[in-house]
């Protein structure tokens, strides 16, 4: 378990980011009097640009290739900026 400070510095990114994610709901957090506490694995998740569920018909391409996961393909281009 790790406070929003500790998640931010983990993740490089500000608090108050993280309190975004936890406010709209993309990051499961706990409330401890006033601090939220984030289990790791929540923050993986996260990070480890899990997709939504596709409906059946969407989980291939048109040439029955799976499709592919754009979110982790984006972010891990991004890395190292």
């Amino acid at each position: 378990m790790m406070t929003v400070p500790e998640a931010a510095a983990k993740v490089g990114r500000d608090p108050e980011t993280v309190r975004r994610w936890i406010r709209s709901g993309r990051l499961r957090a706990r409330k401890v009097g006033t601090q939220h506490v984030i289990d790791e694995s929540d923050l993986e998740a996260v990070l480890g640009g899990e997709m939504l569920p596709l409906p059946k018909e969407w989980r291939r391409m048109s040439d029955r290739r799976p499709m592919i996961n754009v979110v982790a393909a984006v972010r891990a281009s991004r890395r190292g900026r």
